[in-house]
């Protein structure tokens, strides 16, 4: 471990032990350092790689202050380092989606509130009337999904599959440029996600939820093997 590693670990174990909460302000720069046994080099580069992490950040003219700490914020970073993934990795997002999200579905079952319902059912019709634009029709999948998840009251799980999500909108897109007939097939599996939320009934929402990303990664694996 860095001796820079070992600086930010310092203000970490502050941060998680409740001396610095979320949204309180450090100490000046020399005192925190003295208090820390660190040089102020070594202080400032830690505080510059918290900054980038969101886990502080700098006030100008005011001093440095720990932020919320909230999952949209901490993990936000998710999605620009999958975009940056190579290889394998596509098919590797789709099954981790596989495991991740027809879960969150059927959590969403039993929390879905009638406005998150709506938003839902909002996108479901919104992919009907767009079936013959490829980009449009994906865009409401993917909002579609989002919503799903989001019904969940999860900040954590909707950020998460939300920065994996994004890279396997992707191929959904490539799917619906080749595939004749998967706006039909996609529709009808939307529908039975949909139908089974309104209802509350957990099981047959994580079913069809698995059955749905299924069927994607299904359909990725053949043609990535096909194009290798």
């Amino acid at each position: 471990m860095s001796l820079t590693d070992k600086a930010i670990g310092r203000i970490r174990d502050l941060i998680q032990s409740g001396e610095l909460p979320p949204g309180s302000k450090l100490p000046p720069e020399q005192q925190l350092a003295a208090e820390l046994g660190l040089s102020r080099n070594l202080m400032r580069e830690a505080v510059k790689a918290l900054v980038v992490a969101r886990v502080l950040e700098i006030r100008r003219g005011d001093g440095t202050y720990v932020t919320s700490l909230e999952p949209e914020l901490l993990l936000s970073g998710v999605a620009s380092a999958v975009e940056l993934l190579r290889g394998d990795t596509l098919l590797e997002l789709t099954e981790v989606r596989r495991l991740f999200e027809p879960v969150a579905t059927g959590l969403a079952a039993t929390r879905a509130a009638p406005a998150d319902l709506e938003e839902v059912r909002r996108h479901l019709d919104a992919m009907r009337t767009s079936r013959d634009d490829v980009e449009l029709f994906n865009r409401h999948d993917a909002a579609f999904h989002r919503a799903v998840v989001a019904a969940t009251g999860n900040a954590t799980l909707t950020t998460l599959l939300e920065g994996i999500s994004g890279r396997t909108a992707h191929a959904r897109v490539w799917r619906g440029l080749v595939d004749d007939g998967v706006a039909d097939r996609t529709l009808d599996e939307h529908e039975a996600i949909y139908r089974a939320l309104a209802d509350g009934d957990a099981p047959l929402a994580q079913a069809a939820a698995l059955t749905h990303i299924s069927t994607t990664e299904r359909w990725l694996r053949e043609h990535l093997e096909r194009d290798g």
